[in-house]
Formats: structure tokens, sequence, C-alpha cells
């Protein structure tokens, strides 16, 4: 069962986030913004991060400190954005890769799919 790390400064919306993704057979660790992400990640062994910050910036600044970090540069991220235009051009210049962008409002649904797209097997072509 994928472990999900969900950062949401709305203690409800993470409350709801958890169940529906609990729903769909993801394990979830929820907590508010924290600038210990690093930390977390590597505690609760996550597979994945959901990140929901009211304000972009919040977001961004958590993306970057995952992404600081070389053991996680590679770690499946889904944000999710009231500001979608501007977190997309965000994540355009950083060259964001195993990251998808979910714009507000949203459902459990889409974020599932989106953790289901990012944590799928990659399937190599033979040579």
């Amino acid at each position: 069962m994928p472990r999900i790390l969900l950062i949401d400064d709305t203690p409800e919306i993470a409350e709801l986030l958890s169940f529906a993704l609990r729903d769909r057979g993801y394990e979830v660790v929820a907590t508010g913004y924290t600038d210990t992400i690093a930390a977390w990640i590597v505690a609760e062994r996550v597979d994945a991060l959901v990140l929901d910050c009211s304000v972009y910036d919040m977001s961004e600044s958590l993306f970057d400190m995952v992404r600081d970090e070389t053991a996680h540069a590679d770690l499946p991220i889904v944000i999710i954005s009231d500001t979608p235009e501007e977190a997309d051009a965000s994540l355009r210049s950083r060259q964001a890769q195993h990251v998808l962008l979910i714009p507000k409002p949203f459902t459990g649904a889409q974020v599932a799919r989106a953790l289901d797209q990012l944590l799928a097997p990659v399937t190599k072509s033979p040579d």
C-alpha cells in the first residue's frame, strides 16, 4: 500500500482528503505546513507527497525543500492550487518532473487519479 504524506494547512480539508485517499487504497500521513518536510519524508518512508497550501508560495517553498534533497529528486508530488496558472508557470521554470498540478476546486478522486498516474510502474520497452 503506497504511503502518502499530505501537507494541508486546513485541517478539515486534510481530514476529508485523507479519508478519500484511504478509500482508494493509500496509507495517508497528514500534517500542516512544516519546514522539516525532508525529515517527514524519511521518517514516514513516503512514496509520494500531496501539497495543498492555501497560498501557493507555501507549496512552492515545500516543493523546493523536497527537490533540494538529492534523495527526493524524483519523489512524485501532487500540488493542489487555487492559482493553477501561476503554479504551472513556476513548475515549468523549475523544469519540475514527477509533478502533477490539480486546480481548486478539486475532488479526492482527482487527487487519487493523479497519485495513481505518478506511482504507476514504468513499463520499459524491450531492447
